[in-house]
């Protein structure tokens, strides 16, 4: 066979077109599809049911279009928002008043026997009605008819009461009436299944019976909740056996409110009468559980629910036999029995996968949950000795070395939150789950925290015991160590993470039918899954933050005694430095930054023990930044954050020296020196200089202060001349920088102070220097085309010179006619005028000239 293509070219071209056939076929499925919905929409509208029918298609100008099946049959009146039923509303609500007002007025004025035939026929004709308007499928009708027949039945209930038993108790009567229409709705809303309204009002009336009748034979708050309950049950039935939508959402409400208002009684009695709440709370917790293991949809929080109630019946029980301390630890450990239903996994052998399928997951969760929730409330109530622990000793009302809690113990609190808090560790521990090991090492950590408050343990072991928790929260952060094995990393949730096969080339995907958003023609794209967590970084930063908490809290504790100051510091730098120099990361630079502020609390320390006045102490303080430099020189990956908290202590110390101004210029004349020495390094050497540069000048100011010099010079020329000489070598580099940029901060620093002193200045050395000055600047601007020199040099002349000027001028002005400076003004305005093209054509030149200066 002669083939005008190659087998495989050929080959593909086959596959093309059996693809494109394919999805041409799939559009014609999508497309009869949405035909037929549209054909069958008409009839399934008139469809008994609680859900709406399916849209259809608009009606036209011209009616009804036939089918091929034949003419449509006629639109029932159920439009939900037609104005129909509008109609039909307000004439049911008026027929509802008018046989109310006739009840309640005019029925005194008529016999026993009209009475009874008015009632007879009027609600029998109101009942009988829907009969005939559903044959005709005029539901709406249908339905506004009834619901006034449901309200004469119920006047009817209390006309039989006012006139033929008057004496009768209205609880119990009303018990009884419920009881009977409920049973009569149910019975009209079976009959006549298109009708939504007397199931839903039938379950209404249900709710009433066993709550009244216990209320009118004199019941307590124990069987009326038990009543409740049973009603509560009675609704879940109904829930779990009926279809229409309707009667399980009143079914639902009906049950939530009598069903929780049995679960609130049962919690108060359980804790003034626990024999009475805990078989009631027990039997709402069955109940509550059959209707979750039922309901998948409702399964966790039915579940939980249940757990709670099971919990407080439990607790209940127990609390009397123990001591009042020991009240919250008994629900603890209720709640951490029932979380201990998670671990019936459906995996396993063959019994354990058959208490799998006979407690479903959802149950289970929600059971856990209810157990973890009780514990977690316990973790909260044994939160407080913490809380006083960690910053009690910061709550001081002394002065430092007083002996304020070395002498006392802190507030004591009842030994059974420790061991709340060991409990729930003990129990996250052996959770392979990186949620529950950083829970069980925060509460490791908040045990050791709370114990000394809660045991009343002395100073000094108060002290040691913060030192140790510190040591070992930091060793913790360096080495995470056990806490971290035998986790399971973070598992992606079902549908995420997972990439979704690509469609092939040759199939794509079939279009969704008119009408369906253009995503949905879309293939899916695979989702990028989510990097797990390292179970190790997170335990260290865990016990990280607790260690230098707890850190934070022994130095407060330890500035009560001398001597466990000077311990407490040196033994914390020496835990922070063995961080700094094992640790890794953030938790490395961390360490180091904070062992530089202890070996400053250690020097503030020594020098308030030797008696040292502040500016003595500046000094002393001073040793750390240099230290830091030092240091920073060779610990290169944390030496700029090292460098950097030193030179912030610096702040402080030159604070303490201002006291005494001629210390303070040497503290910054010894904070310059070490900036410069750390300016010899090249990494550190552009800002280093600018730092050690300003201490050195704010050096010399403070000693010129001190010398009393008021001269402005004395003050801007050290600035000046630096700040030139650094523009001149600049200008050598770069020929393109900018004048402005080498030479301005310079000059500005000289010229402006000095020319408002010399506006201040009555003598005529200080203006005649800084004229000369200003001359000088302003020609050499000229000769070398600067224009920053240019423009600050002529604006200081001008202005120097007007000053000097300024006297003569206003003695002159004075000596004049006052005609004559207007008329000068006016002469100057005209020229100015006259020649305004040619003065503007200057003016631009000049500008231009001067911008191309450098």
């Amino acid at each position: 066979m002669d083939n005008s293509l190659p087998p495989a070219d050929e080959l593909a071209l086959v596959d093309r077109e059996l693809a494109r056939l394919d999805a041409h076929r799939s559009q014609l499925l999508a497309r009869r599809a949405w035909l037929l919905r549209v054909l069958y929409a008409p009839a399934a509208s008139t469809a008994p049911g609680p859900f709406p029918p399916a849209p259809g298609p608009r009606p036209t100008a011209s009616g009804p279009r036939p089918t091929a099946s034949g003419p449509r049959p006629p639109v029932a009146d159920s439009t939900p928002r037609s104005a129909q039923n509008v109609l039909l509303t307000l004439g049911g609500t008026l027929l509802t008043i008018a046989a109310i007002a006739f009840t309640l007025v005019s029925w005194g004025s008529m016999g026993i026997g009209g009475r009874s035939v008015v009632l007879f026929v009027v609600t029998s004709a109101a009942l009988a009605a829907p009969v005939a308007l559903l044959r005709r499928s005029l539901v709406s009708t249908a339905e506004s008819v009834a619901a006034l027949g449901l309200v004469l039945m119920v006047l009817d209930a209390y006309a039989l009461h006012r006139v033929a038993l008057p004496e009768a108790d209205g609880l119990g009567y009303t018990a009884v009436a419920a009881a009977v229409l409920a049973g009569a709705w149910t019975a009209y809303g079976s009959a006549l299944s298109r009708l939504r309204i007397p199931l839903p009002v039938a379950v209404v009336a249900g709710q009433l019976p066993l709550p009244l009748g216990v209320l009118a034979a004199g019941g307590g708050p124990t069987v009326f909740a038990w009543a409740a309950l049973v009603t509560a049950a009675a609704d879940g039935a109904v829930i779990l056996w009926t279809r229409p939508a309707a009667v399980r959402i009143t079914a639902a409400v009906g049950a939530t409110a009598l069903g929780g208002w049995a679960l609130l009684t049962g919690g108060w009695l359980s804790l003034t009468s626990p024999w009475s709440g805990a078989p009631l709370l027990l039997a709402a917790a069955a109940l509550t559980l059959y209707v979750a293991r039922r309901l998948p949809t409702l399964a966790v929080a039915a579940s939980a629910v249940a757990g709670l109630a099971a919990v407080a019946a439990a607790g209940g029980l127990l609390r009397p036999a123990v001591p009042t301390d020991w009240t919250v630890p008994v629900y603890v450990l209720c709640g951490l029995a029932l979380a201990s239903v998670w671990r019936l996994s459906p995996a396993g052998d063959g019994a354990a996968e058959e208490t799998g399928r006979r407690l479903p997951g959802g149950v289970r969760l929600g059971l856990a949950g209810a157990g973890g929730g009780v514990a977690a409330l316990g973790v909260v109530w044994a939160l407080p000795p913490v809380a006083v622990g960690l910053l009690g000793p910061m709550a001081r009302t002394t002065e430092v070395w007083s002996g304020e809690h070395a002498g006392r113990a802190l507030t004591s609190y009842p030994g059974t939150a420790v061991l709340v808090l060991a409990v729930a560790a003990a129990v996250l521990v052996a959770v392979p789950r990186l949620w529950a090991r950083c829970g069980a090492l925060a509460l490791v950590w908040a045990l050791l925290t709370a114990l000394p408050v809660s045991l009343g343990l002395p100073y000094a072991t108060t002290l040691t015991l913060q030192l140790l928790t510190t040591a070992a929260a930091l060793g913790c952060a360096v080495r995470p160590g056990p806490m971290a094995r035998g986790l399971r990393r973070p598992e992606p949730a079902e549908g995420r993470g997972t990439p979704e096969p690509e469609p092939s080339p040759a199939a794509p995907a079939a279009p969704a039918a008119p009408g369906a958003p253009w995503g949905a023609w879309a293939p899916s794209r695979p989702r990028p899954q989510a990097p797990a967590t390292e179970p190790g970084t997170v335990l260290g930063w865990i016990a990280y933050a607790g260690g230098l908490a707890s850190a934070v809290s022994a130095v407060a504790l330890a500035l009560d005694v001398r001597e466990a100051t000077f311990a407490t510091l040196g033994a914390l730098l020496v835990l922070l430095v063995g961080v700094a120099a094992l640790g890794a990361g953030a938790r490395r630079v961390v360490a180091a930054c904070a062992a530089v502020l202890t070996a400053t609390g250690l020097v503030v320390a020594v020098a308030a023990a030797g008696g040292f006045e502040d500016h003595w102490t500046a000094l002393a303080v001073l040793l750390v930044p240099a230290a830091t430099a030092a240091v920073g020189a060779k610990a290169r990956p944390v030496a700029l954050p090292v460098e950097i908290t030193g030179a912030v202590v610096a702040l402080p110390a030159f604070a303490l020296a201002a006291s005494r101004p001629a210390f303070l210029a040497l503290a910054l004349a010894l904070g310059g020196v070490i900036a410069a020495a750390t300016a010899v390094r090249p990494e550190r050497r552009r800002f280093a200089s600018w730092t050690a540069a300003v201490l050195f000048l704010l050096a010399t100011w403070v000693r010129l202060a001190v010398w009393e010099v008021t001269t402005p010079e004395a003050y801007t020329l050290p600035v000046t001349v630096p700040a030139l000489v650094v523009g001149f070598l600049r200008r050598r580099r770069d020929r393109e920088a900018s004048s402005w940029t080498a030479y301005g901060p310079g000059l500005a620093a000289t010229l402006l102070p000095s020319l408002v002193a010399a506006w201040t200045d009555p003598e005529w050395p200080r203006p005649l220097a800084l004229g000369v000055a200003a001359l000088v600047v302003t020609l050499l601007g000229a000769r070398f085309r600067l224009q920053a020199l240019l423009v600050l040099g002529g604006s200081v002349l001008a202005l120097d010179g007007l000053h000097e000027l300024a006297p003569y001028v206003v003695q002159a002005v004075g000596a004049l006619p006052r005609w004559l400076p207007p008329a000068l003004a006016g002469l100057l305005l005209l020229a100015v005028g006259a020649t305004y093209e040619q003065r503007l054509r200057d003016a631009r030149r000049l500008r231009d000239r001067v911008a191309r200066m450098r």
